[in-house]
């Protein structure tokens, strides 16, 4: 029943101050030609797709149309220290001199703005506050409203809109001071968590399960063979997915490939990297609000069965107002309780391979 469960919205307009100017100046390196080249051609004058709107969208509707059962609570900057679990020092020192300036970096289409690195900072700070709050039985589930995303950010480089990779900060803080010993993140943007993947590739007490839109499409990482390494081997699980797979695909991929996986793994908290690109108006998944509605029961579901209702929802990409804010609100009502709509049982040949592929890992013969 909607309001039946409370779920804390962490929200903080520090994070409003990244706003890169598409006009500011490149910082020397090899994608300074092309970017320039690239944005040259376009027929209409390009802005930085990573904007505050995103936020004050998802905000502005949720002021609109409220949820029962939600409160908003604000987050706090990440500390190094923190930071430094996932990140390198030279790297961190090479974002951290960024702060105050305007400037694009020489990966990807990554840019800053002078309160950038501060928003960042925050951005994983209230990744972490989220992570607190259910691992401090405050409520069962919570959603941190962030940006700029993190999920590309990789332990040396920023990537793909993302300086801190706020899911992987949050996830390596639960292990390290949280007493957390298994943690399970869920990621379902359209593009594949490379940095994440990056981060915990040898991990074995940390799983990921990604779904994303299949090469070739940024990052071009994420292949099904994928799986991790080292003692880690088995723990990464990639689903990549052919475009405009839909609503029954991603269900089919959770229910046949993320629910054993999850069984298998057991563990204390679950993290979800929601994307909201996968949706039909925005990066060709397909995917609609009833499907985020769905995805969300199938993950609370989880988090119910093996770690009394432990689950962050941490925001990744969607760039599409309506949708993002839409898709979201969807969400949040399923985390409060309400019971998501049953869509057709249907799938495709790439799930169905991608089960089979990871079957023999987590299903006992």
């Amino acid at each position: 029943m909607l309001g039946e469960r409370q779920v804390i919205v962490f929200y903080d307009e520090r994070m409003l101050a990244h706003c890169p100017n598409a006009d500011v100046p490149f910082l020397p390196g090899r994608l300074d030609r092309r970017v320039r080249e690239i944005l040259a051609s376009l027929k209409v004058k390009w802005t930085y797709p990573e904007h505050p709107g995103r936020l004050t969208a998802i905000k502005e509707l949720l002021e609109r149309a409220p949820i029962p059962g939600l409160r908003f609570e604000t987050g706090a900057p990440a500390t190094r220290e923190q930071l430094s679990r996932v990140h390198t020092t030279s790297y961190l020192e090479a974002i951290y001199a960024l702060r105050g300036r305007n400037a694009w970096l020489d990966v990807d289409t990554t840019a800053v703005s002078p309160g950038s690195v501060e928003a960042a900072e925050v951005a994983a700070g209230t990744a972490i506050a989220a992570v607190e709050a259910v691992v401090e039985g405050r409520a069962p589930t919570t959603c941190a409203l962030v940006r700029p995303p993190g999920h590309h950010a990789e332990p040396v480089r920023a990537r793909g809109f993302c300086l801190f990779n706020n899911t992987a900060v949050a996830a390596a803080h639960a292990r390290a001071a949280l007493g957390c010993k298994r943690v399970l993140i869920v990621d379902w943007d359209v593009h594949h968590g490379n940095g994440t993947q990056e981060i915990f590739w040898a991990d074995p007490n940390v799983m990921l399960f990604d779904t994303h839109r299949a090469s070739p499409f940024y990052p071009g990482s994420g292949m099904l063979e994928e799986v991790g390494g080292g003692l880690g081997e088995g723990t990464t699980i990639n689903v990549p997915l052919p475009g405009g797979s839909g609503d029954a695909a991603m269900l089919k991929a959770f229910r046949e490939i993320l629910v054993p996986a999850a069984d298998f793994f057991k563990p204390d908290l679950v993290l979800v990297s929601a994307g909201f690109d996968m949706h039909r108006f925005d990066l060709a998944l397909n995917v609609t609000e009833e499907g985020f509605a769905a995805l969300t029961g199938i993950v609370r579901d989880i988090a119910d069965r093996h770690c009394e209702g432990r689950l962050a929802m941490i925001l990744e990409g969607g760039y599409h107002l309506e949708s993002l804010a839409q898709g979201t609100r969807a969400v949040l009502e399923v985390l409060a309780g309400a019971e998501p709509a049953e869509p057709p049982e249907c799938g495709t040949r790439e799930v169905a391979a991608a089960a089979e592929f990871h079957r023999r890992a987590f299903i006992p013969e």
